[in-house]
């Protein structure tokens, strides 16, 4: 007679009991209808595992197995089948209703797009010449790749993996002046991107920025324009006087 499928993960388990790992592939951040399974692996051969997704009391799936290995298939996902999972196991000769302790939680998210990352310089945008500088893109999910560019530049110019959720773009005191953004994306195919973070200027210390450089040269450029326009009107008004009647005597 098969045991009854009630929630698992409630009883307390003994300290004995290890919890398992739970891992997503192809990634934990996918489009809307790719394939994804979801792995729970035991750290001993398991009877049954179940799969829960915060917000839902029930288990979502059911697995029954006698290796340390289950695997939990989501076809065609929506965005509704995002958010948060956790499994457990439990094995034969354990007590009714007792299983281990959950996995930790992995953050499903089903999306078109990622959201912006942000883009800050450390330990400030304004640099010391001889200074070296870093530039932190920092986006809202770990495990990503991370791309930095500088504006008049078509290919990145650093390109570096990780396992946080930010990861700092190191520059040199010399080359650093300009304006930078970056983007993150998932770190295999299907490919996920975010937007592109907002620019962000970095210059030496000191040094006039272009905002205030452009402003002092459309100045002079007018101060020129008012000043030929004068002399215009002095040599036109000349030539005016000495040729009417009357006009100026040599």
């Amino acid at each position: 007679m098969m045991e009854a499928q009630t929630a698992p993960c409630i009883q307390s388990p003994p300290a004995s009991h290890l919890k398992p790992w739970l891992g997503a592939q192809p990634s934990t951040v996918v489009t809307p209808g790719i394939n994804v399974t979801l792995r729970c692996r035991a750290p001993q051969p398991a009877w049954r595992f179940a799969l829960f997704k915060a917000g839902e009391i029930a288990p979502v799936l059911f697995r029954d197995v006698a290796v340390d290995l289950a695997e939990f298939f989501l076809e065609e996902v929506t965005q509704a089948q995002g958010g948060s999972y956790h499994c457990c196991y439990r094995r034969q000769g354990w007590g009714p209703g007792v299983w281990s302790p959950p996995s930790d939680a992995i953050e499903l998210l089903v999306t078109e797009v990622l959201p912006p990352p942000s883009l800050d310089a450390l330990p400030g945008p304004v640099v010391a010449r001889g200074e070296n500088v870093s530039l932190r893109c920092a986006g809202r999910v770990g495990g990503m790749s991370f791309a930095l560019y500088r504006v008049g530049m078509a290919a990145p110019l650093q390109y570096r993996d990780s396992s946080q959720r930010w990861v700092d773009f190191p520059l040199a005191a010399a080359h650093a002046p300009g304006t930078y953004s970056c983007y993150y994306h998932t770190p295999s195919a299907p490919y996920v991107l975010s937007l592109r973070s907002e620019p962000l200027v970095v210059s030496w210390e000191g040094a006039p920025s272009s905002d205030y450089t452009l402003g002092n040269v459309v100045r002079l450029g007018l101060a020129g324009l008012v000043l030929v326009c004068l002399g215009s009107l002095v040599v036109f008004d000349c030539r005016s006087r000495s040729s009417a009647p009357g006009g100026l005597q040599s």
